[in-house]
């Protein structure tokens, strides 16, 4: 009977150290997500400009809300340089502070 009770622990544990070694090799939940690249960083020869309607629209989603960092994949100088700029651009009415 005390053979069988031990046998039981030893089988739990191996079976919690099994599933330990697989969560940290793989977790489906968890997967390491390659990091953003700043497009203006990588691209020194994007100047962004609240004049030109194109590129505005691209950090703007259909109801008029400015795109967060990790929609835009822009770093932390970039975003707010485009978050001047849309606010620049609806000032001027090239584009709409809100969409419908």
């Amino acid at each position: 009977m005390s053979d069988k009770k031990s046998n039981n622990r030893n089988n739990k544990k191996k079976r919690f150290n099994n599933n330990n070694n697989s969560d940290e090799e793989f977790n489906p939940k968890f997967r390491k997500m390659r990091k953003k690249v700043c497009s203006m960083c990588a691209n020194k020869e994007i100047v962004l400009d609240y004049k030109n309607y194109d590129q505005m629209k691209k950090f703007v989603n259909e109801k008029g809300k400015i795109l967060p960092r990790r929609a835009t994949g822009a770093c932390a100088k970039h975003q707010r340089e485009i978050t001047q700029a849309v606010k620049r651009a609806r000032h001027i009415a090239i584009l709409p502070y809100t969409q419908g």
